[in-house]
């Protein structure tokens, strides 16, 4: 015979799969049991807004059908599909476990926890999903959405931030999870934290399961989950600059790759250098000022101002010859305060770059360059810091 709690648990399933197979959004990737599109799908949604994703989801199996066509895709049209949702080494984690399935495993998905785990970018959540949805495993996919409903269900106080509270909710859905119906479960548990027990203003009239809710029962709601708060991103203060071309080049302006390694490897972007605000004023580059921009990272939050100049003032205004020399005399004068100071040494002025995120880099790096366009500019791999900008910049050409 069932005990109380066993029953809850039962009913708790049975509630939350029926409630998802009646009322679940239609979305392109549970129009199907492909583990390639599942596992697609959940990378990006990772950091992601659902409306975002269903585009470029879309485009992306339309381009890359196969786990195959994937593992073979040039590096550059991968990165240009991913363009806007950031977070790029999720793609090329992807790639790499691609052309780990293709010579491992025949160009298929795993089917087992211990052999999926293995991939590259593949942690317990993405395992979880893919195993549960594509291949009816009983294994949990513990996201926020899933640690927030569990932890208001069960009145759980511990830190979602921390590992064990995602251990202990995992080892609770193990005890809960309906061999028969694994995928629907845990999508039922996603469905609810996106839809109705959201962080702020939940819908708990609304939820299937309020009558098993011990957070509803208690008026705790609105308490849970605990969640201590991240480290605030570390600000630095960028100098960007649009080189606008001259002669042959006339109407298009210059980008540079980014290092092979670090944040936003090997992406093209606007030449720019950390520099401090006040020493962007103190090298007179306000007088050459565009607009300003922002890009914020989890751990790292760019503040840009961007400056337009030609070609032939590159030597002038960053201090380096688009050659690569050494710096010009006029370049040295900038160089200092009415003190003397060495403002670009001066630790007020510029900051040391951590090696995770390789901010700017200087124009004489050894990075690779190329010209754009207003047509052609957009083949290229951006940041969305710098396709904002780009895109601000053509359309004011436009209309000039």
């Amino acid at each position: 015979m069932m005990s109380t709690g066993q029953q809850n648990k039962f009913q708790l399933a049975d509630r939350l799969v029926n409630w998802f197979q009646a009322s679940q959004r239609d979305l392109p990737w549970r129009r199907t049991k492909d583990p390639y599109h599942i596992w697609v799908s959940e990378i990006m949604l990772q950091q992601t807004r659902v409306d975002t994703v269903i585009p470029y989801f879309n485009r992306f199996i339309s381009l890359f059908p196969t786990i195959e066509a994937l593992a073979e895709a040039d590096e550059a049209d991968l990165l240009k599909a991913w363009e806007g949702l950031g977070y790029y080494s999720r793609v090329r984690n992807m790639q790499i476990a691609a052309r780990m399935m293709k010579e491992a495993h025949g160009g298929k998905m795993p089917d087992t926890r211990e052999e999926i785990s293995k991939l590259r970018g593949i942690g317990p959540y993405t395992a979880g999903a893919v195993l549960s949805i594509a291949y009816g495993k009983p294994v949990p996919a513990v996201d926020g959405n899933v640690l927030r409903v569990m932890s208001r269900i069960f009145l759980l106080y511990d830190d979602i931030a921390k590992p064990a509270a995602r251990v202990k909710v995992e080892q609770l859905i193990e005890g809960i999870i309906p061999e028969d119906a694994a995928g629907d479960f845990n999508q039922s548990l996603m469905e609810l934290g996106a839809l109705i027990c959201t962080p702020r203003s939940p819908k708990c009239g609304a939820c299937p399961v309020n009558g098993l809710c011990s957070a509803y029962a208690e008026g705790a709601v609105d308490e849970l989950p605990v969640k201590s708060k991240a480290k605030k991103p570390r600000n630095e203060e960028l100098a960007a600059y649009i080189i606008e071309g001259t002669g042959e080049h006339e109407g298009e302006v210059l980008l540079r790759r980014r290092p092979q390694d670090g944040l936003l490897a090997r992406m093209w972007e606007l030449p720019n250098e950390q520099l401090s605000f006040e020493a962007q004023r103190q090298f007179g580059l306000h007088e050459r000022y565009y607009m300003d921009a922002e890009h914020v990272f989890s751990h790292i939050r760019w503040q840009m101002k961007v400056y337009v100049c030609k070609d032939h003032e590159a030597d002038q205004v960053l201090g380096l010859p688009l050659a690569g020399d050494e710096r010009s005399a006029a370049g040295e004068a900038l160089d200092h305060d009415s003190s003397g100071q060495d403002l670009r040494e001066d630790p007020r002025h510029v900051k040391e770059t951590s090696l995770a995120y390789n901010a700017g880099q200087r124009m004489n790096d050894g990075g690779e360059l190329v010209w754009v366009s207003a047509e052609t500019w957009r083949n290229y791999a951006l940041p969305n810091v710098f396709l904002r900008i780009l895109g601000h910049y053509f359309a004011d050409k436009r209309t000039s």
